[in-house]
């Protein structure tokens, strides 16, 4: 199991589950924000993190089990985004402007929440079987 846009690996759910507990390094938050071509306080919007917080979590190297949760999450719906759509710009692109499979609202912003984020996957689902234009 490899999350590759944070370079996360775990040999099993069990070993990724410890790893959220035991909190994932703050650099997680960098690679994916470069990755996506955001800016901090957009994936800490994202995320669901005060700057002020993502600042104390940077001093301290790591993120808390929920705060690793969410940037995890947000990672495996860009990580499905490229697999599906055959390339980082394009999975940035499509995650940035409006989807007509999530009623005009933008999948970055959609997947804010766990939901939404399962939303965003199952409409990546739909398009890589052909069922849904992205």
């Amino acid at each position: 199991m490899h999350v590759h846009s944070i370079d996360i690996r775990a040999s099993n759910t069990h070993q990724l589950i410890m790893l959220l507990k035991e909190g994932l390094p703050t650099d997680s938050f960098d690679k994916l924000k470069n990755r996506l071509g955001i800016s901090d306080n957009t994936l800490a919007n994202i995320i669901q993190i005060s700057k002020r917080t993502l600042n104390r979590r940077r001093a301290n190297g790591k993120f808390r089990t929920d705060e690793s949760e969410r940037v995890l999450r947000l990672a495996q719906v860009y990580d499905m985004a490229v697999e599906v759509l055959g390339s980082e710009a394009k999975a940035t692109r499509w995650l940035k402007k409006p989807a007509r499979g999530l009623g005009g609202r933008i999948p970055l912003a959609y997947a804010d929440t766990a939901p939404g984020a399962n939303e965003v996957i199952a409409l990546l689902g739909r398009i890589d079987h052909g069922i849904f234009p992205g």
